[in-house]
């Protein structure tokens, strides 16, 4: 049996931030991050919304870009001595993750950690509160999936919470926040999104109900990303609605070891200066997960349909899937994003020797390649890789070599 989940409402156009003033309820807590929202105005503007709409507000800020277990409880703390019946939480993938764990441990506080990352096992929830996402990012479209990523910094791993009890009850897609994202966060969530609905069309629960999602994202990305890095407010509000479909067809499909690879290298160099930011990595490992997974005739064939659909041309599986490879590097170029790990640098952008250094990361590889392998969406991906196979690849996203296994 398979099942298809998606938010009880989707509200998106210019100026649904105003919906909050429909909510019934006692208390909110509305969860942000740094100070974009309040900056930018849009957090007071959620706060005077809910207040019209006769609820008590208290914010929970300061949640960090990779949240951690440590803010997660923290947070769960704060809604425990509230208690609201709403959970607002509002801004870029981050502060949206960390509430839907805070949401968990509000409901069951003494559940562990270690029980929220058991890939869809969590309890019922519900029942203290609803849950509303409004995303001022375009890539991670976390407001209309059953999934959240919490990093453990003792450890240096990601961990993706994975169960549709999670799935907000109610997304608020506003474009206007999506305007305020500089340049740089444009780039990394729009590769993010079309590594989404690229995963998500080759997965192999992919079915009839997340194939058109993902396909029709994928267009949209084509046309619209580069234009809305270069500035262009339309395209910028278009990006906001293909991430989202993205988000609607990979929250159902899974995803691939793309996404368990980006999981565990993103925090892993940490001591060495920075993270690989999680689109960005995306971006560096889809054209070699893509040359791997075509290896399976099945996967070569979707991939084939991917480029149908982009007008890339080539008239045999193999040639299709090298023009798809080609032109996600070329978009990476036109975003400014590396091609490889080694040319990854501390900023994000490319560099001749990056932050991580080759004896680094020749040391931690075996870690990463075993952690990558037991990630929740490698279990999802078209090919199954062996630990052997899985450091070559890493290896191959690293020097950025080519894919011949």
């Amino acid at each position: 049996m398979a099942r298809f989940t998606l938010p009880r409402d989707v509200y998106h156009g210019k100026g649904t931030l105003e919906t909050l003033k429909t909510f019934e309820g006692k208390r909110a807590m509305v969860c942000v991050g740094g100070s974009s929202m309040r900056k930018f105005g849009f957090l007071d503007r959620a706060v005077s919304y809910l207040k019209e709409a006769g609820m008590e507000v208290q914010v929970f800020d300061g949640i960090e870009p990779d949240p951690s277990v440590d803010t997660v409880m923290r947070g769960a703390e704060a809604m425990l001595k509230f208690e609201p019946d709403w959970i607002v939480a509002m801004g870029g993938g981050s502060p949206i993750d960390a509430a839907k764990a805070m949401w968990i441990k509000y409901e069951y506080p003494d559940i562990e950690f270690e029980d929220m990352i058991k890939v869809f096992g969590l309890p019922k929830l519900r029942k203290k509160a609803h849950f509303c996402a409004i995303p001022s990012t375009s890539g991670t479209a976390t407001e209309v999936t059953a999934f959240s990523v919490i990093t453990d910094y003792k450890k240096g791993i990601k961990y993706p919470l994975a169960d549709f009890e999670i799935t907000p009850d109610v997304a608020i897609v506003d474009p206007d926040l999506a305007e305020t994202m500089p340049k740089k966060l444009v780039a990394h969530t729009g590769m993010d999104a079309m590594t989404h609905a690229i995963e998500a069309y080759v997965s192999t629960a992919h079915c009839d109900y997340t194939d058109p999602l993902a396909i029709f994202a994928i267009k949209m990305i084509q046309k619209d990303l580069t234009d809305s890095y270069a500035g262009d407010m339309d395209k910028r509000a278009s990006m906001h609605n293909a991430q989202c479909l993205a988000g609607m067809a990979f929250s159902n499909a899974l995803l691939g070891i793309v996404h368990s690879m980006a999981h565990k290298t993103g925090a892993v160099f940490e001591d060495q200066g920075a993270h690989i930011i999680h689109g960005a990595a995306n971006a560096m490992y889809l054209p070699k997960v893509i040359a791997y997974n075509a290896k399976n005739e099945e996967a070569a064939a979707r991939y084939g349909d991917i480029a149908d659909h982009m007008g890339l041309g080539g008239s045999t599986n193999a040639e299709k899937v090298e023009l798809l490879i080609a032109h996600l590097r070329k978009m990476n170029d036109a975003l400014n994003i590396p091609q490889c790990i080694q040319h990854y640098g501390a900023d994000s952008y490319p560099t001749e020797q990056g932050f991580v250094s080759e004896e680094i990361f020749l040391q931690r590889l075996p870690e990463i390649a075993k952690n990558a392998i037991a990630d929740a969406c490698t279990g999802s991906n078209p090919r199954q890789p062996t630990q052997e196979e899985m450091e070559k690849l890493l290896k191959c996203c690293y020097y950025d070599t080519e894919v011949d296994f």
